[in-house]
């Protein structure tokens, strides 16, 4: 899914068992319902990661239909592969899809574009192996200020570590202005962009468990002492007060911005 981070065994069952259910479940629907995939439609899923959006694209199209899903990451792909060994799975930068021109109906990329080496080759890429009449969905953060939790972690970490651990924190959001998205696309060659902002939640069992996993098991990893990681969970747990429940459960704002464009066909 992403050039950093990831990029161990251990990080992607992190990013399987952890992350998906905690910010990526609620997405493949919301996403794939953006452009009314149907059966017989071709598709593929840039930055598939373990493949959570790949899947609900392949319930879509099928029967008929035909389903790819791309990644830099062979990690994350031996776990997308283990999960369901009949789809297409291609290790491939965005930047090189290894995919013909014109030969997809749709083509989608969930929260990956934000971690391109080149965002636009991406899109160009992307864009490329549409035919015509065809369609991308591209989905990114929304703002970092408009996301409570990691807006407070994101903060805490940069005041009590430095700026240079908060960074990676930032990365994520960087796309979080649609226009910014709009001239990724423009750039792209893409003219005609819609970008709507689409309303999701984060949710994690508590601070602490979301902490461990963020910050101890990502983040800083081995760098944080057991006191300043208590000091970093106090810090966050009581930004987040309002957000958290009485087991402890804590869930907020996690929106997105959804890019969307139709590759229309030439006139004859």
């Amino acid at each position: 899914m992403m050039r950093t981070g990831q990029t161990t065994s251990a990080a992607a069952e992190m990013y399987e068992n952890f992350f998906i259910p905690a910010l990526f479940g609620e997405w493949p629907p919301k996403l794939v319902d953006r452009l009314a995939l149907e059966p017989g439609m071709r598709a593929v899923d840039v930055a598939c990661g373990t493949g959570i959006l790949t899947v609900e694209m392949a319930g879509a199209v099928n029967p008929g239909g035909e389903v790819v899903g791309i990644d830099l990451n062979p990690r994350m792909l031996n776990i997308a592969r283990r999960k369901v060994p009949g789809i297409d799975w291609r290790e491939a930068p965005a930047e090189r899809l290894p995919l013909p021109d014109s030969a997809f109906d749709a083509v989608f990329c969930q929260f990956g574009l934000m971690f391109f080496e080149d965002r636009r080759t991406s899109l160009s890429e992307m864009w490329r192996v549409l035919a015509p009449g065809g369609r991308i969905c591209v989905a990114v953060w929304d703002a970092l200020e408009k996301t409570p939790g990691y807006a407070s972690v994101t903060a805490h970490v940069a005041d009590m570590f430095g700026e240079q651990f908060a960074e990676p924190l930032r990365l994520p959001y960087s796309l979080g202005d649609p226009a910014l998205v709009r001239a990724e696309f423009t750039e792209a060659g893409i003219e005609e962009c819609v970008v709507e902002r689409a309303d999701g939640r984060a949710r994690f069992e508590s601070v602490r468990s979301w902490m461990e996993t963020e910050i101890r098991g990502w983040s800083l990893s081995r760098s944080i002492t057991d006191a300043r990681f208590d000091e970093l969970v106090e810090r966050v747990s009581t930004d987040l007060a309002e957000f958290t429940e009485t087991d402890g459960t804590v869930e907020f704002d996690h929106g997105a911005l959804v890019a969307t464009a139709t590759l229309t066909p030439a006139a004859s």
